[in-house]
């Protein structure tokens, strides 16, 4: 018996440290560069990590430039990885209206994040 309960301790912590993903968010390439504010992309990547517990991937046709910018920037640390468009299911933040729960935004910057993480949130309820 307290080899199980010592099982389904370690399960719980390691639940707690390294929570499933609830849902994917696909950021398509264009919104990293300004005039996207590249510490407001960290801001809502962070966020949209830890605290929505969501996969985030940069939906790109070609992902290397974006890779070697990001990276240099710190921008990977919330960033799963990078897909090809439409290969990835999930809440989409883009520049227009390409797929079902898509939030639109010409930009990340500090005076929209809040209202991007609202309208994120609100389309991952429409599952």
């Amino acid at each position: 018996m307290r080899i199980k309960k010592i099982s389904l301790a370690g399960e719980l912590v390691r639940s707690l440290l390294h929570p499933s993903p609830e849902m994917t968010l696909i950021i398509r390439d264009q919104l990293v560069n300004p005039p996207t504010w590249f510490a407001s992309f960290r801001d809502l990547t962070l966020y949209c990590h830890i605290f929505l517990r969501d996969d985030i991937v940069i939906e790109s046709e070609d992902p290397d430039p974006y890779y070697r910018w990001m990276r240099s920037r710190g921008g990977m640390d919330f960033v799963e990885d990078f897909v090809r468009p439409g290969a990835e299911d999930g809440v989409h933040l883009d520049i227009e209206h390409n797929y079902p729960r898509t939030v639109v935004a010409d930009r990340i910057a500090p005076e929209n994040v809040h209202s991007l993480i609202q309208l994120i949130r609100r389309f991952r309820g429409a599952a």
